[in-house]
């Protein structure tokens, strides 16, 4: 079992996600036997993870130290909060402890996992403290773009560590919701606290960020503006925001349609508990919306990042089963696109105006606030806290630096803060930190399906990207091992490398390859077998791929065998045939169409055009087979 390069009576602050990135949240206080978890989320893989679902953390150091695992804490339901829930209580059922929004977002992805029964859940609030043998924790209520945000404060015999969550200085929040507790925060400044961890996610931006009120305003009067239908994209998540449209459509005498499956989910927790308030006369069935005037009408659906299956997607691409764009429509965009999803937000407004509707997006048009809190909100979290020590989190290297210079200037000496890695543990005293160990684990892990155990790795991804880029092809033949016979084939076939139609003599020359690669196999081995023929397949066609087109495509032999032994490999005859050959220099009769026999595999009749002259590989063409 890893044990933690420190010394007994030192705390350790690691995070085994969220530094140097946005996503994939998951920092961890460790004193002695006792490990308090705070947040796991997912990270959004960007475009080069092709087939990628969601990029997690390698959990190993803390599945090998599961027994001192005491609990996980969450901030809030954000999925770069909890999205990893299910893939780590597959490997270590740790209790949890959430606010109820939160809650009930982690309720909905355990029971789609079937693991809700056998979970250990804890509902807080900000008033709630939890205590352990060494350790406790308390909360603390901030603001953000999502209900039931805390604030958590871990307890130890050397000091409180803080960490933030996700926040913002909200002042005014809608629906007259509460705001920040200044109180809390105050109280454990003057305290003492050992260690911040804040967010950084808006460090470059000097500012404070506007209250959700603002935007609520301005929602309101856009839609005072529109005479047509309404579709409304947000972040599901983002409550405030829905509540938002739905208070200004209801006020308008509209009927409220909701599409996209985390929509309906938290819509459905939003009116549980309070935080919405539509009344069930004016939610409307799917299949219902034709039969109501277009100003009677406001669709709320998913889909405001561009993702490709998200209901806002297929309504643009007239894939929808209920909805297509008509002339009058309106598309709101109630957000901001996430770094990674721009090119695809922008090819989905203009496809949307392209279909007709006006689109109204973006901080031009007043109608999306961020949920992080801008240089000010940070350095009044810093004036509160008065931290000894300081950890920037949640953010780019880049943000984590400038949140640095924020803390010296509210008083956090410049060798008091420090920028870490993944992975890297903070070892303190009351009086010290230092960075003593690293957790080497502490890499990202590649879901592709929806299991924790359903990863790849990196060189599946080098794979799938080299088959994106270069494309892939296969040789075919059918060997008959009790004589050496080629019984059918060779045969290539092009996808995604070459145009086949139109790359004729590179073909020829191919298969002309991958004949002489198995007489090869024959003539130089003294076991053949299927492995034996497929490498010598794979490193002849490579070399002669790349000659002649400078690329390296993905090559798949699929020789089929005949009259193998159990090993794969020929009979006993097999091999005398073969010694026999070995000393001859002879080879038997082949089943092909020329004498290919009486050629040596460097024969120089083999076809080998001038460069000049060479096949240029077309990528962009849909490549066909080749015609017999």
């Amino acid at each position: 079992m890893r044990k933690l390069k420190i010394k007994n009576n030192e705390v350790a602050f690691y995070a085994m996600g969220g530094l140097g990135e946005i996503g994939k949240n998951m920092y961890c206080v460790q004193f002695q036997d006792e490990i308090i978890i705070i947040d796991c989320g997912v990270l959004f893989p960007e475009d080069e993870l092709l087939g990628v679902d969601y990029v997690i953390q390698n959990y190993d150091y803390l599945v090998e130290n599961k027994d001192k695992i005491k609990g996980i804490f969450i901030t809030h339901g954000h999925e770069d909060h909890i999205g990893g829930l299910p893939f780590f209580l597959q490997k270590v059922n740790a209790p949890i402890y959430a606010g109820p929004f939160a809650m009930s977002l982690i309720r909905g992805k355990l029971e789609e996992k079937h693991l809700l029964k056998s979970a250990e859940l804890h509902e807080i609030n900000e008033f709630d403290t939890v205590h352990f043998k060494k350790l406790w924790v308390s909360f603390f209520r901030t603001t953000h773009s999502i209900p039931d945000t805390l604030g958590v404060a871990v307890h130890t015999p050397q000091g409180t560590i803080v960490q933030t969550g996700d926040f913002k200085f909200d002042l005014t929040p809608v629906g007259h919701l509460p705001g920040p507790n200044f109180q809390q925060m105050a109280k454990l400044g003057e305290e003492g606290v050992l260690l911040l961890t804040s967010d950084s996610t808006n460090a470059e931006r000097p500012e404070f960020t506007k209250s959700e009120r603002w935007v609520d305003i301005h929602i309101r009067r856009i839609f005072e503006r529109i005479k047509g239908r309404i579709i409304f994209a947000s972040f599901a998540s983002n409550v405030y925001r829905l509540r938002e449209a739905s208070d200004a459509a209801l006020k308008q005498g509209r009927k409220i349609a909701v599409f996209g499956r985390s929509m309906e989910n938290a819509i459905t927790a939003g009116q549980e508990l309070g935080y919405l308030h539509i009344p069930e006369d004016a939610l409307i069935d799917q299949n219902d919306i034709n039969s109501y005037p277009p100003e009677k009408v406001m669709i709320m659906c998913t889909g405001s990042q561009g993702e490709p299956m998200a209901a806002l997607s297929r309504i643009a691409n007239g894939t929808h089963r209920q909805i297509a764009i008509q002339p009058g429509d309106t598309v709101v965009f109630s957000s901001n696109p996430i770094p990674g999803n721009t090119t695809s937000v922008n090819a989905l407004i203009n496809k949307l105006e392209e279909d007709g509707a006006e689109v109204i997006h973006g901080y031009v048009n007043n109608i999306h606030t961020s949920g992080h809190g801008g240089q000010v909100d940070e350095e009044l979290m810093l004036r509160l806290m008065k931290p000894k020590f300081f950890a920037p989190v949640h953010g780019e290297y880049r943000m984590q630096k400038i949140h640095t210079k924020l803390a010296e200037l509210t008083g956090v000496p410049a060798d008091h803060s420090f920028v870490l890695a993944n992975g890297d543990v903070l070892a303190l005293t009351k009086d010290t930190c230092r960075v003593a160990d690293h957790i080497e684990t502490a890499s990202d892990v590649y879901i592709d399906g929806r299991d924790a155990g359903d990863t790849v790795g990196n060189p599946e991804i080098r794979e799938r990207r080299m088959l994106s880029e270069e494309g892939v092809v296969t040789a075919i033949a059918v060997v008959d091992l009790k004589d050496y016979q080629i019984v059918a084939g060779p045969d290539i076939v092009s996808r995604g490398f070459v145009y086949m139609h139109e790359s004729q003599e590179l073909i020829k020359a191919a298969n002309h390859e991958v004949f002489w690669a198995i007489l090869n196999t024959f003539k130089n081995h003294q076991h053949v077998d299927r492995r034996a023929i497929n490498r010598t397949i794979v490193s002849r066609l490579q070399k002669l791929l790349f000659e002649w087109t400078g690329r390296r495509p993905v090559i798949i032999p699929m020789v089929t065998i005949l009259n193998a032994d159990e090993e794969g490999q020929g009979s006993d005859l097999q091999h005398e045939v073969h010694r026999s050959t070995r000393r001859t220099g002879t080879h038997p009769k082949h089943k092909v169409k020329n004498d290919a026999t009486k050629q040596h595999e460097g024969d120089r009749s083999r076809p080998r055009p001038h460069r000049r002259n060479r096949p240029t590989a077309k990528k962009n063409e849909q490549p066909v087979a080749a015609e017999k």
